[in-house]
């Protein structure tokens, strides 16, 4: 994953550890970075409004319009670059 320089910044790693640690607490498992949570059939698209609520209140970020979509909530590496990505326009 991914790190940045500037001082205090958010890594990948630090918001996908993060991401998984909420994601094991709730559904008592663990999660490969690449695992399809949905596919997986144990996270539900009435799940996918608790990771939005949990990645707002979390990282300080904003999640709207296209950005809502089950695709943007499917990996903990799609979480975490949306987490990056948002963070880095300052939503």
């Amino acid at each position: 994953m991914t790190t940045s320089s500037q001082p205090g910044a958010l890594t990948a790693d630090a918001v996908a550890e993060r991401v998984q640690a909420f994601l094991a607490e709730r559904t008592k498992q663990t999660w490969e970075p690449d695992t399809d949570l949905f596919a997986s059939g144990t996270v539900t698209s009435m799940f996918a409004m608790e990771l939005v609520v949990h990645l707002e209140s979390t990282f300080d970020v904003v999640i709207d319009g296209p950005d809502l979509g089950l695709d943007s909530f499917r990996t903990v590496n799609t979480m975490t670059a949306l987490v990056l990505r948002l963070r880095e326009a300052g939503r």
